[in-house]
Parts: C-alpha cells; structure tokens; sequence
C-alpha cells in the first residue's frame, strides 16, 4: 500500500526515499496497465491498414505476371520458333499458347471482378443504435443466466435428470416441523431440515414441472431440474444435497441431442457492439476489415477483402477458372520436362521449375476452396454458420463416446438415426437457412443460367438483408421437434 506522508507526523519521522519511490511507482504502474488496455482494445477496433489488406492481391498479379512470361516467352516461344532449347514442335506450341491465354484472361477477368466487387457492408443499410433490450450485458452469462438471447450451445452442460424421482414410487415429501415415531423417519427429518432450501425449492419446481410434460420435453434452458446447475455426467450429488439418497438409486443419465436454444433471429442477439447496430441476418463482424459484412463466408487476404452477399458468385468463377489455369500450366509444363528421350535433350530451365511448383501448390490450394465452396452452397451455409454445425456434431460424437464402447460402431450409427428421426440431420433439417434442396441452394447464389455459373456476368441474386427461414425453426431461430414442425415437412 502507498504510505501517506501525513502519517508519520505523530511519530516525528519522515518517509524514506524508498517509501516515497514506492508510492509514486504504484499510480503509474496501475496507469500503465489500463493505458496497454486501452490500446489493445483500440486496436481491436480498428481495421487492418490498407497497404496490409492488398498486399496479397499484389502479390498475386505478380505470381501471375510471372508465370505467364515464364510460360508464353520461354516456354512456348522456343517451341513456335523451333529453338534449340524447344521442348516440343511447333504446332503444340501455337495450341499451348492459345489455350494458356484463353485460360488467362478468364481468371484474370473473373479475378478483377472480384477484387472490385464490394462483399457489402451493414452500416450502408443500418443505422446505429443502442443494443435493443439491454441495460446492461453481462459478458460471462451462465447456464443461471436470465439473458433473453439465450444460451449457446456450447456453454450448456447435458446433465441427467437426477431430480425426477423414480416413476414406480411417488416422491417423498419432507416434513421437518412434523413428528415421527420411529427412528428411521427422525432421522429423516433431521437430515431434510439440514438441506439447503435452495434444494428444496429446486425440489419442488422439479416435480411441479414432471407433472406437466414428461422428461423428454425437459430443455435445458427451462431453469427447472439439474439443467441449471453445473453438474458433469455420471456426477453424485454430495450426501447433504441429495434429496434421494436413502430412496431407490439414482437411474442412469438419459443421452440425448440438446440443439442450441440461442434466439439468433432476435435483434438483441444480432447486436453488434464494435459498429453499434443491429446486424442483419447471416451479417457477422470482420475483423480485418472493422465492419460487419452481410452474408459474412470469411475474409481472404488474395482478393483483399471479404467473401459476403455480393460477391461470392464472382468468388467462386474465379476459383474455377484459377484452378483450370493452374492445372493446365502445371500439367504441360511437367509432362514436357519429364517425357522419356531417345536422345539427350536441352537441359532443364529453372524457371520453368519454378513455375511448375507455384503452379501445382496454388491448383491445390484453390481446389481445395472450391470445393469447399460448392458444399457450402449446395447446403445454403456460410463457412462461420458450419463451424457451429461442426461443433455440434463434434459435441455428439464426444457424447456417443461416453454412451458407447469406440468398437460399437453399430450401436452408436442406431443412436444418431434415432436422434436424426426425433430431431432431423444437423447440417440439412437443422440449417435454419436451408431452402428445401440443393438445386434451390445452388440457384440462390449462382443463379438459374448456365453462363452465370462459369462467368462474373450478372448482379447478386439477394439483397443480403433478408433471407427465408427454414421452417423447422421456430420465430426466434431455435431448432424444433420434428413433432413440432408443420405437417407437410414430417
């Protein structure tokens, strides 16, 4: 603690140096740390600059530029001019060069598209506000938390329902104040008087709550039952805490899939605290670029910007006519490099090697993507909306684990068919933006024309505010039943 220098007056002394550096050093430590705070939360805010953002697009043109000299002017010129150094005739030079350009100047085409082509951003559509609903966030909720958006699906614990008492024995009441004549039940009334009250009510909302709906119809943001309470799987409860231990034993804990309750539609939910607005639908907060991004999918450093609403279909002509070309250049330029001779040939060129290994590593990488892209499409899904897809089914093999021997792979396979028929596959039924079928997905984005799919013609379908719901989900966005889904769709 700083010594006050006032303090030492009735003692006649005064502080020493040391204790005088002491006080002084206490402030200005405290400061540094809230000053390092403020920065970093600055920084957060803040967008990456501008030159950090387009130094891949730069990059890229000149990847490009150089590997089209490589290939045009050293590769397919000593052909056309029959050069000593010529790796073929003559003829597969001229249809190397045509189909090279043709190749290049769709992917630089679609590439120049893309680049251009804002992803579109909210605060163009939205006005700022206060957080709807909110007088104050609480910014560690837990699973007691009164929080109208609900609780994330991670964050909620499956715990079994050891609060219900058996069904072939009626739950026992306790009577603290009343007498009882034998010991057995003096020892009850001693121990239950011992118990908590918050158990006790807890108790006693529990069987209100049994008596209205059976336990399958128990979630576990109802605030009754031990879905409320931290409590781990195959946990016991202490022996004061434990309304039943001298009843029948606790029955095991019922498995089953416990979807998300988050409200995600609800605008308190969509709230965006950095930009201060209230996200439209399927918009979510980019970092490196400092704004939400309607239909956020993810943010490419190669195109400099986010992948969103009104670009994605540019996104993925180019990734097509990327990989075409990259395929296209690594495979002539090998297959000429490493064909059998019958008589010593020219000597390797360096460059072309170069070029064959930059080729091949970015014909993989955007395969890769576009792959991934295509699924994503097909589904309706952004690449931040399957992450929570992921997790979840990753949450649901950790649990069919718990359930199930790692050998049992046919009793595990029953128990996931017998969720998907009580709730519907996650990534199909259980994706609130699934429009009905891949087809209906893929024209969503891409269209209904075929030049539309393989050329950055057009404009974006939507207008990346509004997007139908699945009707599996109720009003607030929260998966239901297939009980509870609309006739026609059971």
């Amino acid at each position: 603690m700083p010594h006050d220098i006032n303090s030492y007056s009735d003692l006649g002394t005064r502080p020493s140096p040391a204790h005088r550096d002491m006080s002084q050093a206490q402030p200005k430590c405290c400061g540094v740390v809230d000053e390092v705070r403020a920065r970093r939360t600055t920084r957060a805010n803040k967008p990456q600059p501008w030159i950090a953002r387009k130094f891949a697009v730069g990059l890229t043109v000149l990847i490009v530029g150089y590997s089209s000299y490589v290939y045009a002017a050293r590769f397919c010129k000593d052909m056309i001019v029959k050069n000593s150094t010529a790796l073929g005739n003559q003829a597969t030079g001229v249809a190397f060069l045509v189909v090279f350009a043709f190749l290049l100047f769709l992917m630089s085409w679609c590439y120049v598209v893309v680049v251009i082509t804002s992803p579109g951003y909210a605060r163009q559509h939205t006005q700022t506000t206060s957080r709807p609903g909110y007088d104050h966030i609480d910014t560690s909720p837990t699973l007691n938390s009164t929080d109208v958006r609900g609780i994330s699906y991670e964050l909620m614990s499956p715990t079994p329902n050891i609060f219900h008492p058996p069904t072939h024995e009626p739950a026992r009441k306790h009577h603290p104040q009343s007498s009882l004549g034998s010991g057995k039940s003096k020892t009850l009334t001693s121990q239950s008087s011992a118990a908590p009250s918050s158990v006790a009510k807890l108790e006693q909302n529990s069987h209100s709550q049994s008596s209205t709906r059976g336990p399958e119809e128990t979630r576990a943001t109802d605030g009754f039952g031990p879905e409320s309470l931290h409590i781990p799987y195959r946990a016991t409860l202490p022996t004061h805490a434990n309304p039943y231990q001298l009843g029948p034993p606790i029955p095991p804990p019922v498995f089953t899939r416990r979807p998300t309750t988050t409200p995600v539609l609800l605008p308190e939910y969509r709230y965006c605290n950095r930009c201060q607005i209230v996200k439209p639908s399927r918009t979510h907060h980019c970092r490196s670029c400092g704004t939400c991004v309607l239909k956020y999918d993810h943010h490419c450093p190669w195109i400099g910007q986010c992948v969103g609403a009104y670009n994605q279909k540019f996104f993925v002509n180019f990734l097509q006519w990327a990989t075409l070309f990259c395929f296209w250049t690594f495979a002539t330029l090998l297959g000429l490099n490493v064909k059998p001779r019958t008589s010593p040939g020219p000597e390797l060129d360096p460059q072309q090697i170069v070029v064959i290994a930059l080729a091949g590593f970015f014909g993989l990488f955007c395969v890769l993507i576009l792959a991934s892209q295509l699924h994503l499409i097909l589904l309706n899904q952004t690449t931040v909306e399957s992450l929570n897809h992921r997790s979840m089914r990753d949450r649901e093999q950790a649990l069919l684990s718990q359930m199930h021997k790692w050998y049992h792979f046919c009793a595990k396979r029953r128990t996931r068919r017998q969720w998907d028929e009580e709730w519907g596959r996650i990534g199909i039924e259980g994706n609130l933006w699934w429009l009905g079928s891949g087809k209906a997905n893929w024209e969503a984005v891409m269209g209904k024309n075929v030049w539309r799919w393989i050329l950055p013609v057009g404009r974006h379908l939507d207008d990346g505010l509004n997007y139908p719901t699945n009707p599996r989900f109720d009003g607030a966005g929260r998966w239901r039943r297939r009980k509870e889904w609309p006739s026609d769709l059971r």
